[in-house]
């Protein structure tokens, strides 16, 4: 029978020549070589390619943990066995993430040693009596976690599932306003869920996004703003919010094919991510076709609003509340406001500026030259028949 090849690894003179002998004092047992750092090792082990490496958890170069790694990936017959005076959680688990099969701690019967190697070129996972009981109690507690992180999901999909199936999901509507005519010419559809009190609107997307249900969410608030919008006057226009992936989807196209085209603007936040800006100008172009307008929300809060512009060229800049809140007092949110208002206007853009909560922030947005504004102090959002009227403007 062949002898198995074996390769030492450690820093320590004494401890390296005592395994090296152990080693060639068996029968069953041939050492290939010694190394004295990580590098050392990998060098040897790639040269020679042998049955199985003792690495020491802490030597020079990188550690057992980068041997282990780069062994894996240049010599895949090789199994690697950790050696170490460390018996705490984070070594054992560092080595075996590198690619480590067995674990033993300094101090081990040779005999012990010798049965690991064997055990370990059968293709046996070893690990010593000394570190076991760390490591049952890590895999212990990850499970556990796995399985309340599990649960959690579980609850969060089944509370999207009841919204969607049993049609509990409701819409309100906020007016967007001409701040120089004083008339509504636009409302937001804005979704509102069972519990608002316990859970935020946003942390139901949130949470259906976790469990893949984020785009089946956001078409049925779509669809349920559509089903209101005969109700509502015929100048006005109707703003849905879509993310990307949403926005892209077959299912919008056929949600909005049926509907007014010309009263419908879709609006894609500054925070949502966009992977492939082509295949999203692909399905804006074909909603434009059809005269559906594209709103860029949340611009100013961060870059990411800006590269939407650029890239998108949006018919509408809702500018976040981040910039008009206290715009009256703040020299700096004013001179991005204006600067964005100056950039819109560049790109021959429609400005909406989100979140009027007072009449001083009214009337400083009115003199940046922004026309149409959003906020609570123009309207609170509610049902599609209270939305229409204005009544504080001029006071």
């Amino acid at each position: 029978m062949d002898r198995i090849r074996v390769v030492v690894a450690d820093d320590e003179p004494v401890v390296r020549a005592a395994l090296a002998e152990l080693v060639e004092a068996d029968g069953t047992l041939e050492l290939v070589g010694v190394a004295e750092d990580a590098q050392q090792a990998i060098d040897l082990v790639l040269r020679e390619r042998p049955d199985v490496a003792l690495l020491d958890v802490k030597m020079p170069a990188g550690g057992g943990s980068r041997a282990a790694r780069e062994i894996r990936i240049g010599s895949h017959q090789t199994r690697v066995v950790a050696l170490s005076a460390y018996e705490d959680r984070a070594s054992v688990l560092e080595m075996l993430r590198a690619g480590a099969v067995g674990y033993l701690v300094k101090g081990t019967r040779a005999a012990d040693i010798v049965k690991m190697v064997r055990n370990v070129t059968r293709g046996d996972v070893v690990l010593s009596t000394e570190v076991m009981g760390d490591i049952l109690e890590e895999l212990t507690g990850r499970l556990q976690v796995e399985g309340e992180e599990e649960e959690v999901l579980k609850a969060q999909s089944a509370r999207i599932r009841d919204v969607l199936d049993n049609g509990r999901l409701s819409m309100v509507f906020q007016p967007i306003v001409d701040l120089e005519e004083e008339v509504v010419v636009g409302f937001e559809a804005l979704a509102r869920f069972p519990f608002a009190a316990e859970r935020a609107t946003e942390t139901w997307f949130t949470e259906a996004a976790a469990v893949g249900l984020r785009r089946d969410l956001e078409l049925a608030a779509i669809e349920a703003a559509l089903e209101v919008l005969p109700e509502a006057p015929q100048e006005p226009f109707l703003s849905v919010n879509a993310m990307p992936e949403t926005l892209a989807s077959t299912g919008l196209a056929e949600l909005l094919a049926a509907a007014p085209a010309e009263r419908l603007v879709v609006e894609i936040t500054e925070h949502a991510p966009v992977q492939d800006y082509d295949a999203l100008n692909s399905a804006i172009r074909r909603m434009r076709a059809s005269g559906i307008r594209l709103a860029v929300d949340d611009a100013g809060s961060g870059f990411a609003s800006l590269r939407h512009i650029l890239q998108l060229a949006p018919d509408m800049i809702k500018i976040d509340n981040a910039l008009t809140r206290n715009v009256y007092k703040d020299p700096a949110r004013r001179a991005l406001a204006a600067g964005l208002i100056s950039f819109a206007a560049e790109l021959g853009a429609t400005v909406v500026a989100e979140g009027i909560q007072s009449r001083q922030e009214l009337e400083a947005l009115r003199e940046l030259g922004v026309r149409y504004g959003q906020g609570f102090y123009l309207g609170r959002p509610g049902p599609i028949a209270d939305v229409m009227s204005i009544e504080h403007l001029t006071r």
